[in-house]
């Protein structure tokens, strides 16, 4: 028998119950997993409270990302004690997730643990950190230097943005990091490494098809109009990484960026990603992160807090990084 933290639904109503559940309730998979940690962001808040449609199949085990040991696996690729972490792929959302002290997996979905993290600071990092981290690399594929100018970070103040503007300070780029709230936030961004701090309103206006070019590239975890602006502030031959749809589906702007700019806008998306690439990122994060970016402000809680800490979440009232230790 394990614990697990299970959603139900009655009445139209989510609720959240600590459960005793054997192996044999899990859901098929190629692998069995100790769960060490797992993390609890603002979907799962929307998850666990209800507030946000999330779960579609109930019973559900919430929590988004994992990491732990290998119990029993039927693929060749992992053995019995092997650390292993899991971001994305839609556990917790409609296949059982990391809120449990066992999970059953597809080995697909799993990357080994790079060396020198911790299952704690991998879950410190999670989705977002594995995101920002594609979204850094899609700007190196694409060719974006340090020497070539300054990078734009939207959304800054958030988990991708956040882990992003780390990321790229410490790769020599001049980062500029947009936020909300530049008096909060703007201390704890120059901590990160960020060179100039940019009100977020300047990115909420509407934006000509073509401005004054600024940026050398973007990474960009909003959308809407506010990547419809960076796109018009771009630097010709200059690429931006959006990963956000934050500001919604839709985006007011012409193809005057890509045609007379040649601006090239790179997806990302941590779910539909190759295994050699998940592995390659996990492993560039554990090389360049540093120390310090695990200092930052976390709560580790226990399984039995996680209700709570959902409603606080979703209430705007939690800071830094929520972990679950199992």
């Amino acid at each position: 028998m394990f614990q697990a933290l299970t959603l139900n639904q009655e009445e139209k109503q989510t609720i959240a119950t600590i459960e005793q559940l054997d192996e044999s309730q899990l859901p098929e998979g190629d692998v069995l997993v100790a769960v060490d940690y797992s993390s609890l962001n603002y979907k799962d808040g929307l998850a666990i409270t209800g507030k946000g449609k999330i779960i579609r199949n109930f019973p559900m085990v919430p929590g988004i990302d994992l990491a732990g040991k290998v119990i029993s696996s039927e693929d060749p690729r992992y053995k019995e004690g092997d650390a292993v972490v899991l971001t994305g792929w839609g556990v917790g959302e409609n296949h059982w997730g990391g809120m449990a002290e066992k999970a059953r997996l597809k080995a697909d979905w799993l990357v080994p643990l790079p060396q020198g993290f911790s299952a704690k600071q991998a879950m410190m990092v999670g989705t977002a950190g594995f995101t920002a981290m594609l979204c850094v690399q899609a700007l190196i594929d694409a060719g974006i230097k340090p020497e070539h100018g300054p990078i734009l970070v939207t959304g800054a103040s958030g988990g991708v943005g956040s882990v992003a503007v780390t990321l790229l300070a410490q790769l020599g780029y001049k980062v500029a990091a947009v936020t909300g709230r530049v008096e909060t936030n703007g201390p704890l961004l120059e901590k990160l490494g960020a060179s100039q701090i940019i009100n977020r309103s300047e990115f909420e206006e509407p934006a000509r098809p073509l401005e004054k070019q600024v940026w050398a590239g973007a990474v960009d975890t909003v959308g809407s109009k506010v990547l419809a602006k960076v796109l018009a502030q771009m630097d010709y031959n200059s690429a931006v990484a959006a990963c956000g749809l934050a500001g919604g589906f839709d985006l007011p702007t012409t193809v005057m960026p890509f045609i007379l700019r040649n601006v090239r806008l790179q997806g990302v998306d941590s779910v539909s990603c190759p295994f050699e690439k998940r592995v390659a990122a996990w492993e560039k994060l554990a090389e360049l992160l540093p120390a310090s970016y695990f200092e930052q402000a976390c709560t580790e809680i226990t399984l039995d807090k996680a209700a709570q800490y959902a409603e606080d979440i979703t209430n705007g009232q939690v800071t830094g990084r929520v972990v679950i230790k199992l």
